[in-house]
């Protein structure tokens, strides 16, 4: 009797590997058609990329700028902006981080140019929002495009063109 005990826990097992090699190759087989399916479907419809909106970007940035047009280039501030903000409950410190988006090398090494110039700039308009603006995504916004107007007409005043097409808020922290 006990061998045929052994006999039979034997067979169970033989039949658990099939079941499991049964199951591996089924999900192989799922997987390659997923893949072919993925393969084989895609569309030869051009992809857009980004130098289609670098054309539309720099159309619409010529009509009311005189900077000069090239390739988009990231001027990144020093240091972050840390500052203090009243709130309706307390008052918040703030820490922004900013890049400045130019086009052209030659607008690029005027914005590095005029770094100290540009975070005075910043730092008087983060200087005049409150928490509660700054709470808000719309409030960011509204930040981020006023910072971008006091800059360009900091840079028009010195340099006598726009030179930051964009500033960009790459890090925002308020506690």
């Amino acid at each position: 009797m006990a061998e045929e005990t052994n006999l039979e826990i034997e067979e169970t097992g033989k039949s658990n590997k099939k079941l499991i090699v049964i199951i591996i190759a089924a999900l192989l087989f799922v997987i390659a058609a997923v893949a072919g399916y993925f393969i084989f479907s895609a569309s030869d419809a051009p992809i857009a990329t980004l130098d289609d909106e670098v054309v539309v970007s720099e159309q619409t940035f010529s009509s009311g700028s005189s900077a000069k047009l090239g390739s988009a280039l990231y001027v990144a501030m020093p240091r972050p902006f840390v500052f203090n903000v009243p709130g309706s409950s307390r008052d918040r410190l703030v820490q922004i981080k900013v890049q400045l988006l130019v086009r052209g090398d030659v607008n690029e090494e005027t914005a590095k140019k005029h770094i100290p110039l540009i975070e005075g700039t910043l730092l008087s308009v983060f200087s005049m929002t409150t928490a509660d603006e700054l709470s808000t995504s719309a409030g960011k916004e509204n930040l981020r495009f006023t910072a971008l107007e006091k800059v360009q007409a900091a840079l028009v005043s010195v340099e006598g063109s726009k030179v930051i097409e964009r500033v960009l808020f790459t890090g925002f922290v308020m506690q």
